[in-house]
C-alpha cells in the first residue's frame, strides 16, 4: 500500500488535493484519562484548584482543532465548520471519557483534527489535575468514525 505523504523518491510532501471534490466530511475520535476516584471527585465536585477542569479541557480541544495544521507538519489547514467535545466523568473507569466530533466541507478529511482535539483535551485534564495525581493515564485515543471523501465511511468496531 502506497502512503500518500511520500513522493516517488520517498520524500515527505503535502498531498495535492487540488483536483479532489469538495464534500461534507466528519470525524469523531475518543480517548480517556484514567485517575483515582479521589482525583475524579475533584472534577465532579468542582474542587480542582485550577478551576473548571472539563470546561477548560473542552475549550483547549476546540482550540486544538483550529491549530492542527500548525502542529502536524503535513496537515492541510481546513475551514472547520463544527468542533464539539463531550467530556464525561465515569466513576466505573474511574476517569473521564473524551469524544470529539469535527466537521468541514472541503477536499480532505478532519480525522487529524478530531484526534488532536482529544489529545489536547486529555493533556489539559492532566495539567489541571497533576498536583493531585501524577500517575494519571491517557489512554485509548483512536478514530471511531470518519465519513466523506473518496474513501467513504469508516467506523471502528
Amino acid at each position: 500500500m502506497a502512503l500518500s505523504h511520500f513522493d516517488a523518491a520517498g520524500q515527505a510532501h503535502m498531498v495535492d488535493v487540488t483536483d479532489k471534490p469538495v464534500t461534507s466530511r466528519i470525524a469523531t475520535a475518543e480517548g480517556r484519562v484514567i485517575m483515582t476516584p479521589a482525583t475524579l471527585a475533584l472534577v465532579t465536585e468542582a474542587r480542582a484548584a485550577k478551576g473548571d477542569v472539563l470546561g477548560v479541557a473542552r475549550l483547549a480541544g476546540i482550540m486544538a482543532v483550529k491549530r492542527t495544521a500548525d502542529l502536524i507538519p503535513l496537515c492541510h489547514p481546513l475551514p472547520v465548520t463544527r468542533a464539539a467535545l463531550d467530556l464525561d466523568p465515569d466513576p466505573a473507569l474511574p476517569g473521564i471519557h473524551i469524544r470529539a466530533t469535527v466537521r468541514t466541507t472541503g477536499q480532505t478529511g478532519v480525522e487529524m483534527e478530531a484526534l488532536t482535539a482529544v489529545s489536547v483535551a486529555a493533556l489539559t485534564i492532566y495539567d489541571m489535575l497533576k498536583a493531585a495525581e501524577k500517575g494519571m493515564v491517557i489512554d485509548g485515543i483512536r478514530l471511531v468514525l470518519k465519513d466523506g471523501g473518496k474513501s467513504g465511511r469508516y467506523e471502528a468496531e
